[in-house]
């Protein structure tokens, strides 16, 4: 043992399998003070989100209890308590896991250096990504900007193998400054609006697992093409358990290369690298969650409404695939993804609303809202991020349905009042003069993708004119 006292510093890896930096503590310290504190000085988690967070420490702590340790939780800022922890327990190591957040690089980068300082050795580690984002770049050492060839190099990579589940904390003290879980007011009390939530999923690394295993016997085989089909269960549903660390990308990598030869595992762990793609965007361009990746965009004539962008939050646009979709995220806290791309395209192409706006509402309403996957996806519908969808390709919505809900299960279980309607009807219910309680579409499809493209049509002449004038100059 190197020091008496070590403090592992639980973040977004809220498990107790492939933990490095765990496991690295529990090696070199023969006292390990095991922590998770709610920071007040990084983004706010959203509802959804901290509903998932309650049941998810609930669940570590269980896990911990059952091998002899103990979890301390604590909110505020985060700094100030390792700090505080270190000089109360005589703490001379700190340990934690990398996060990729721009708060939180430069707050584990200020923290780091102050400790270090201090004589307190700190060690982190990554256990949340396949690669580090500065391990995967292009040969001239730049960062992938296309997801494609970022794919290609990836899977060609050493993964490193996950480390081994904790079997027993010899020490892990109880300390008395540390509050309960249910101090930290993670759930909805007045209204309790999280009973969809509850019904819908299991939370915690055995839930993850239980997860996988259920989609590689159950829906793996037919991957490549439901995946597309919102109506049938032909995704993993692993994102919120990823997000919060529950299981690794590497655990699922080595989990499925016995079978990585196939074509069908092959795009499920592409899907998996896209969320890898999104940590690199976010690495290499903090500003994603917030700013355009194109930066022409900053000129693209936005009309934000807000009533408007309660219409779409209410899932009252007088499109199904579009309501349904919202629907499903106000009760599960989770959208298919095909849908996600439908929904966030209306909101931008269909009602010129800021793609922010569309981010802010999936950050508050998804229990898998994630900066790094919620920033790079919103801005690659909305047409101005790294390998975005071009602009002028903007969903039918009716087609959208026909073609991914072609029974229409999926919209007549989230939209009950068109539970009746026709086959022929159900993605365009104004063909049989409506449907009591459903709204007439807001905006018409044809008129909605002829000012959207008209709109984009301005930053391109206000883009050329204005260089034309400076070539006056």
């Amino acid at each position: 043992m190197q020091h008496q006292t070590g403090i592992f510093w639980f973040r977004q890896d809220l498990r107790l399998s492939d933990n490095s930096a765990l496991q690295m503590a529990l090696t070199q310290c023969a006292t390990v003070i095991l922590v998770y504190i709610l920071d007040s000085n990084t983004r706010p988690l959203g509802g959804a989100s901290r509903w998932w967070l309650h049941h998810s420490l609930q669940s570590l702590a269980t896990d911990i209890a059952a091998r002899g340790g103990t979890l301390n939780v604590y909110q505020g800022d985060a700094t100030l308590i390792i700090k505080q922890l270190v000089t109360q327990h005589q703490a001379t190591a700190v340990f934690w896991n990398r996060c990729y957040e721009p708060d939180a690089i430069t707050r584990d980068k200020t923290l780091k250096a102050d400790l270090s300082a201090g004589n307190i050795h700190v060690h982190s580690t990554n256990s949340a990504l396949l690669l580090e984002p500065w391990q995967n770049l292009k040969a001239d050492q730049t960062p992938y900007t296309v997801f494609t060839p970022f794919w290609k190099n990836l899977k060609h990579q050493a993964i490193a193998t996950p480390v081994s589940p904790v079997s027993h904390f010899p020490h892990s003290p109880f300390l008395a400054t540390a509050s309960g879980i249910a101090a930290l007011r993670l759930r909805p009390e007045i209204p309790d609006w999280a009973g969809g939530l509850c019904t819908t999923w299991q939370v915690g690394e055995q839930a993850a697992w239980h997860r996988l295993e259920h989609f590689l016997s159950n829906a793996l085989e037919g991957y490549p093409d439901d995946r597309n089909r919102p109506d049938v269960q032909g995704t993993s549903r692993l994102s919120p358990h990823l997000h919060f660390g529950e299981i690794s990308p590497r655990q699922i990598w080595h989990f499925l290369s016995p079978q990585r030869s196939g074509v069908t595992v092959d795009k499920f762990l592409s899907e998996v690298a896209w969320r890898e793609f999104s940590y690199h965007l976010l690495y290499h361009f903090p500003t994603l969650p917030a700013t355009n990746w194109r930066k022409n965009f900053d000129h693209f004539p936005w009309q934000p409404d807000a009533p408007l962008l309660k219409r779409w939050q209410q899932g009252k646009t007088g499109y199904p695939i579009v309501d349904a979709g919202m629907r499903e995220l106000w009760y599960t806290g989770w959208m298919h993804n095909r849908v996600r791309m439908i929904t966030a395209s209306f909101l931008t192409k269909h009602l010129l609303q800021p793609w922010q706006d569309g981010e802010a509402w999936f950050w508050d309403t998804l229990v898998d809202a994630d900066m790094a996957s919620n920033a790079a996806s919103w801005q690659w519908v909305a047409g101005c991020g790294a390998d975005a969808a071009p602009y002028f390709r903007i969903f039918n919505p009716v087609l959208q349905g026909q073609k991914f809900d072609p029974h229409g299960d999926y919209v007549r279980r989230w939209l009950p009042e068109l539970a009746d309607i026709s086959l022929t009807c159900v993605h365009s219910p104004w063909l049989q003069g409506g449907v009591a309680h459903y709204p007439a579409p807001m905006v018409d499809h044809d008129m909605a993708r002829k000012r959207a493209l008209s709109a984009f049509d301005s930053i391109k002449q206000s883009l050329f004119s204005k260089a034309a004038g400076e070539n006056k100059v």
